[in-house]
């Protein structure tokens, strides 16, 4: 029942991009001192959504305008000043990326509890 509202479809899409966030910010610390390797990012849940608001990313199909199959905007490359050796990762800019994935997953929590505590009062429970 809970899943059709659209507070908690939200949330639900809101903590599943901050993990793909953070998976890609951990692929990218792990791959630190690869040689050649080139970051990825995903742009933060609040510019992703915009930009699905005003039709730039509406999706006729998997993979079209950078939409995967999972509906979550594709990663894209990000160019810090590359190494002696090719590698293109900024540890300190990952770690930052790190802590708004976090945050935005927090925030998607904190989302989730309101409804819940709303969905309860409600009810009467």
């Amino acid at each position: 029942m809970y899943q059709s509202l659209d507070i908690f479809q939200t949330s639900g899409a809101m903590a599943r991009h901050a993990g793909a966030r953070q998976a890609l910010t951990a692929a990218n610390m792990a791959n630190a001192d690869t040689p050649g390797y080139v970051g990825r990012s995903l742009p933060s849940f609040q510019d992703s959504y915009r930009m699905s608001q005003t039709g730039v990313l509406r999706a006729t199909r998997p993979a079209h305008f950078g939409v995967g199959p999972d509906g979550l905007v594709q990663p894209s490359e990000t160019r810090a000043e590359p190494a002696p050796n090719g590698n293109a990762v900024s540890v300190e800019l990952e770690m930052l990326r790190s802590v708004e994935a976090q945050r935005e997953h927090s925030r998607a929590l904190a989302i989730y509890r309101h409804g819940m505590t709303v969905m309860r009062a409600v009810i009467g429970a």
